[in-house]
């Protein structure tokens, strides 16, 4: 992994910079693969953690949206995939009350269109300055954001056993009403 990392040392300077301080991480698998792990500091510094990847010729893979309100932490995530010569960078950015939204990165990679749009569909996820911010695949009648209202399946196979489950249905339809 050691020649891996030098080989693309550029890639890793330029993104540690826009990460938060002590979030930059560096794995292998069994296979000998190796992954980049960097948590931005805000969803501002994607743009130009974009850039520095378009220039060297990286491929987006995947992006992952996430969740983390239903652990008591009132945010999402949003982690971008990236590979380049064969090693992949995640770029985690997390957005909250102080940063709600993040930049899209479709000017440098085209295939973004349609996370992003899938995020902002079923994650209520702002995207700002996106080309094309229609929605993919469901009706209009449905609200924006409809995955934040799922019970993930961790919760709910807990609540099978418990009363938890059941009583925070009823108090989400008390809000409701």
């Amino acid at each position: 992994m050691q020649d891996t990392i030098n080989g693309n040392q550029r890639i890793i300077d330029g993104l540690g910079q826009c990460s938060e301080t002590g979030t930059v991480h560096h794995t292998v698998d069994s296979f000998g693969n190796a992954f980049h792990w960097f948590r931005l500091g805000t969803p501002r510094h994607l743009t130009r953690a974009a850039a520095l990847l378009s220039e060297t010729g990286a491929r987006l893979c995947m992006v992952t949206a996430y969740n983390r309100r239903h652990l008591s932490e009132p945010m999402q995530e949003i982690c971008y995939h990236f590979e380049v010569a064969g090693v992949i960078y995640n770029l985690t950015v997390i957005l909250n009350g102080e940063w709600p939204v993040v930049p899209s990165i479709t000017p440098f990679f085209a295939n973004a269109d349609w996370h992003e749009r899938e995020m902002m569909e079923l994650y209520g996820i702002n995207v700002a300055d996106h080309p094309n911010p229609r929605r993919l695949f469901l009706d209009e009648s449905f609200e924006r954001g409809i995955l934040n209202q799922a019970v993930p399946l961790s919760i709910m196979m807990n609540g099978a056993s418990t009363t938890d489950l059941w009583e925070r249905i009823l108090a989400d339809r008390e809000k409701q009403s």
